[in-house]
């Protein structure tokens, strides 16, 4: 099977075409009007120290038109005759005078993007009127036919994943006991029956692209469509975890196939959840398992476990070692002998994620779920709650409540009930969308109602 793998894999990358960019759009962008700036032949009093001498101060319409009536390109800026104070800019494209109202906040701008110069502005405009008004059509259909499902990324990563999942394999079976029997574990309880069937698949988290406007420096093509990214400045969006790079409007249409690389990934804490796990191609993230490994190895008999908090500046060396250090981090005794050091480390990471654990979409169909008195219908009510946690949250939570129930058994030593528990929990795990004061105040006793209940029957919630 590893053979037959191994030869897949390799076929896989023997296949590999690298992609034909296309050039039309390029070879228009070369061909796009160059600005040309009409200087103004006089001094004009009061003109704005960040406008040069293309400023012609207060004329008119019929005037800008015979200044720039000869060339394409050719641009002035003028003082409104109606609102002074007010500028536009007079730019010649399409044997005609355009006008747009003219902004300046420290750059220039006239829409989204904003430069250094009203030359640059002014050649980004010219390159994107010429672009559009010579290929309308073929930029409509730009995304109809994409190499992104054929070649470039979404080969790579499809064979990227092949050779994890044969080596996930290949060690499954090395660590397997005699006699015992591989097949997927029968999912018997009420979330699990409604789950995907393997939950430990983490390669099967789907995560969006994290998409920000991007301005590429030289040509740069567009890897879902193959076309050309035209303009000076803020021509497409780059994936800000994994560094795909496309036309804003390519974006789209983009799978939500995001697999992080850890170059990109700059920290452990504050870092989106699903982001965090594919890019360590972990089923949950490592701050939580190794952690928790630490507790259950040598604190679940600690007297007021995860109540008492560790030093401040203790818990903030925890974060700063696996910010710095990922899953090396050194957090046994000898480093932090204090139980309560890591309890308050894990503590922090759940509360510094930027969309917490239990889901701002969960959140409140959960509160509503702890109004309910009878047992059986709140657990059916969370139930349905827990199915909107993205997978990588739903596993997160599911190992959190699993190690929790474990403090609860050592309770005589610890003193941490379930309902102790669900006081720390509830605000660590879960907050509201619109964060107020009130809001919190009222929601602060369902939300430990609800972390107690998940504790307390975890075995059929999870």
């Amino acid at each position: 099977m590893a053979a037959s793998s191994g030869s897949s894999a390799s076929s896989d990358a023997e296949d590999y075409q690298p992609p034909v960019w296309k050039s039309y759009l390029y070879q228009l962008q070369q061909e796009a009007p160059r600005p040309r700036r009409t200087i103004c032949p006089h001094l004009v009093e009061n003109r704005p120290k960040y406008y040069g001498r293309e400023f012609h101060g207060i004329i008119s319409r019929d005037e800008v038109d015979e200044l720039l009536a000869s060339v394409e390109g050719t641009y002035l800026i003028r003082e409104s005759q109606r609102q002074p104070g007010c500028y536009t800019l007079a730019l010649r494209f399409g044997h005609q005078t355009l006008n747009y109202r003219l902004f300046y906040d420290g750059k220039h701008f006239v829409g989204e993007k904003r430069f250094e110069s009203i030359n640059d502005l002014v050649t980004d405009g010219l390159i994107t009127l010429y672009i559009e008004t010579k290929a309308a059509e073929y930029i409509a259909k730009m995304t109809t036919n994409p190499i992104y499902e054929h070649i470039g990324y979404a080969s790579l990563l499809r064979e990227k994943m092949c050779r994890r999942v044969s080596r996930h394999r290949r060690e499954s079976k090395k660590i397997a006991l005699p006699g015992e029997d591989n097949s997927v574990e029968k999912i018997t309880s009420l979330v699990r029956r409604a789950a995907v069937a393997q939950t430990d698949n983490h390669c099967n988290y789907e995560k969006a692209h994290s998409f920000k406007v991007h301005t590429f420096r030289g040509p740069h093509w567009c890897e879902y469509c193959a076309n050309f990214m035209w303009g000076l400045i803020a021509q497409g969006v780059r994936c800000s975890d994994c560094g795909l790079n496309v036309h804003k409007q390519c974006s789209k249409y983009v799978p939500s196939d995001c697999q992080p690389d850890l170059k990109r990934i700059k920290k452990v804490y504050s870092c989106d959840l699903t982001t965090l796990v594919k890019a360590h191609n972990t089923p949950r993230p490592m701050v939580v398992d190794l952690c928790i490994q630490e507790i259950e190895g040598r604190g679940l008999k600690s007297e007021g476990l995860y109540r008492l908090s560790g030093f401040t500046e203790h818990i903030e060396d925890v974060k700063m070692a696996f910010d710095r250090d990922g899953d090396k981090a050194d957090i046994s005794a000898s480093a932090f002998q204090d139980i309560n050091i890591i309890t308050g480390a894990l503590k922090l990471y759940f509360r510094d994620l930027p969309i917490p654990v239990i889901t701002y979409e969960a959140y409140p169909k959960l509160i509503e779920a702890a109004k309910i008195s009878n047992l059986d219908e709140r657990l059916e009510a969370v139930h349905e709650a827990l199915m909107l946690l993205p997978p990588a949250h739903f596993e997160t939570l599911r190992y959190l409540m699993i190690h929790l129930k474990k403090v609860t058994l050592h309770e005589k030593e610890n003193f941490m009930s379930p309902e102790n528990l669900g006081i720390v929990f509830g605000p660590t795990l879960m907050r509201p969308p619109e964060e107020s004061a009130l809001a919190t105040l009222n929601d602060m006793r369902y939300q430990k109602q609800i972390v107690q209940t998940l504790i307390q029957n975890e075995d059929v919630l999870f």
